[in-house]
This record gives structure tokens, sequence and C-alpha cells, in this order.
């Protein structure tokens, strides 16, 4: 066998036994949260955030419903990473990876909570969006971005 394809062997096994870059692959996607726009159907945000973790009602007598969820990146964004990856291993013949996988378990979306009261026709009525420690995070439509 020639030292070529001993060599291709060696990176083909170094580039798919990438732990950083199938971390990066792995990653959650982007929520919708146009979903959470006021007037939008309950069924809407069920199918988008799935099922709530608690379901109650307010002092007025409104449903609410909190979703938990993982805010995570586009798939734009999860490709670059993958492609970063793959590259970095490559021209550091698979040290990267220490560094890549370390990387890839820190930033692997953001853990958010959606407390949703919705409308007597069960439309959205109001949210507030939180992550875990309990922080308000803004709702930033499409049209914002």
């Amino acid at each position: 066998m020639s030292i070529a394809k001993i060599a291709a062997l060696v990176v083909a096994g170094m580039l798919m036994s990438s732990c950083s870059a199938i971390m990066a692959a792995n990653q959650p996607g982007r929520v919708n949260l146009e979903v959470l726009s006021e007037g939008s159907d309950q069924s809407l945000v069920r199918a988008e955030l799935g099922s709530p973790v608690s379901s109650d009602k307010d002092a007025q007598g409104f449903d609410i419903e909190i979703f938990q969820f993982t805010q995570g990146y586009s798939g734009l964004n999860r490709v670059a990473r993958i492609w970063w990856h793959l590259g970095a291993d490559l021209v550091t013949w698979g040290l990267w990876d220490q560094v890549g996988s370390a990387i890839e378990s820190r930033y692997s979306g953001t853990k958010m909570n959606a407390v949703v009261t919705y409308d007597e026709q069960q439309k959205v009525k109001s949210v507030r969006l939180q992550d875990i420690q309990g922080n308000v995070i803004p709702v930033k439509r499409k049209s914002e971005e």
C-alpha cells in the first residue's frame, strides 16, 4: 500500500471520528419564536415547543402554560461550525478535537422557559421568555432581527 493511501486512510479516520464536528452537527436547531406572537393559536405553540411542562390558570381565569426548550442555532451556523472543526482537525492532525469538544459542550444552545397566557379563544395573549435562572429575555420577531 502506498504512503498516499495510508495517509488518506489516516485523515479519513480522523475526520470520521471527530467528536467536535459530530457534537456541532447534533446541536439543537432554532425554535421559531414567531409562534409566540399575540393571536397565535395554542396548537401552533404546542406544535413548535412541544408539550408544556406546566398548565394552570391565572387570577383572571386565563390558561397559562410553561414550556421549556433549548434555543439552538441556525442550520448555516451549524454547518459552518462542522466545517471549522473538520478543517481544524485536519490542520492539527486531530489535536483540535480536545479544544473543539470543550467548545461544543459549552455552546450547546440557550435553555429557556416560555410562560404563555392564552385568551378565551386559546390564542396567545401574552408571552414572557426567561432563561433558566429566571432572567427575562426580550422576544425578538423576524422583522426586528
